[in-house]
């Protein structure tokens, strides 16, 4: 079932949703599973998986020379996607991204997850890796989310990158995309950040999911900018809980996300890590208390492949 219509068939009820990491390389399903099946009981009608591209490392031969080699260190998202669809019965939404891909790569993905029935996904541009001071698009590939939105949306008209294809079936995703209510870290301000999503709705995406925020005052603002802006699809939240000290520093940094000064005098006051979790968790519960008050189609929570502080939190709010 599509995202759009779980949010009809919930008439106006706010439900559960989360977002997983596929394991490292190496590591079995299992330890994702025993994450996930804690959570069931809040009935998720859909689980978001992330998609990781590859990382490019030297590696030392030891005669003077390094090696270039391709490494990806959590493949798997096609997989995992079809094995909760199985398992649990519910719908998974796969991430899929610019960096990395060519047109060919990404269309050939797409046909992989129609075959399997997912009805969902989550068109992003995705990060740059390591060795790049900015995103650079592969050989063929897309620069932008609005460009991977709209092939999307052509391969849903049953137009496929060959046009000599005869009698071609049309998919039938529903495309997600990102927000930011404190704008994407390379735009230049929130206004020209909203001029680029409302490009993606206009290319084809049916919803969006926001990054992490911790101030739901942002996340109200960034929501009547959008209505201001004539953008009309659901827009879900996207929480995480604070658990880690270092976290007080790595968010703003790595995210550019702005803490409250009331919880970073709360993160200060904890004497390890157990109690920055407590103090996360119970920030995030008057979080999701209030947007729930507002009437948001879902609360969509980051859980990082860690669902003990996800569950607390979901015992409190549904």
């Amino acid at each position: 079932m599509k995202v759009t219509e779980h949010i009809a068939k919930a008439k106006g009820k706010t439900q559960f949703t989360f977002e997983i990491l596929p394991p490292l390389k190496g590591q079995h399903i299992n330890a994702l599973f025993n994450s996930i099946d804690e959570l069931m009981e809040f009935k998720p009608p859909f689980i978001d998986v992330t998609y990781h591209r590859e990382e490019h490392v030297y590696k030392d031969r030891g005669n003077g020379l390094h090696e270039l080699k391709v490494i990806k260190k959590r493949p798997g998202t096609v997989g995992i996607c079809a094995a909760i669809q199985g398992k649990y019965r519910v719908d998974a939404v796969p991430h899929i991204l610019c960096g990395g891909f060519s047109k060919e790569d990404t269309e050939n993905f797409l046909v992989d997850l129609d075959y399997l029935e997912i009805d969902n996904v989550v068109a992003l541009r995705g990060d740059s890796v390591k060795s790049e001071t900015y995103f650079t698009p592969n050989k063929d590939g897309h620069a932008y989310a609005s460009e991977l939105v709209q092939q999307i949306a052509a391969l849903n008209q049953g137009n496929y990158l060959d046009d000599e294809l005869l009698n071609s079936h049309p998919t039938h995703f529903c495309i997600g995309v990102s927000g930011y209510p404190e704008k994407h870290m390379e735009a230049p301000s929130l206004e020209s950040d909203l001029h680029f999503l409302k490009k993606k709705i206009k290319a084809g995406a049916d919803y969006v999911v926001t990054q992490m925020f911790f101030d739901n005052q942002k996340f109200f603002d960034f929501v009547a900018k959008a209505r201001a802006e004539g953008i009309t699809v659901p827009i879900i939240p996207g929480l995480k809980p604070l658990s880690t000290l270092k976290q007080l520093n790595m968010i703003p940094h790595r995210f550019h996300v702005d803490l409250p000064e009331a919880l970073i005098k709360e993160v200060i006051k904890c004497k390890d890590n157990k109690a920055v979790r407590q103090v996360g968790v119970e920030w995030c519960i008057q979080q999701s208390k209030e947007l729930m008050t507002s009437s948001v189609p879902f609360l969509h929570y980051y859980s990082m492949g860690k669902s003990d502080n996800i569950k607390q939190i979901a015992e409190e709010v549904f």
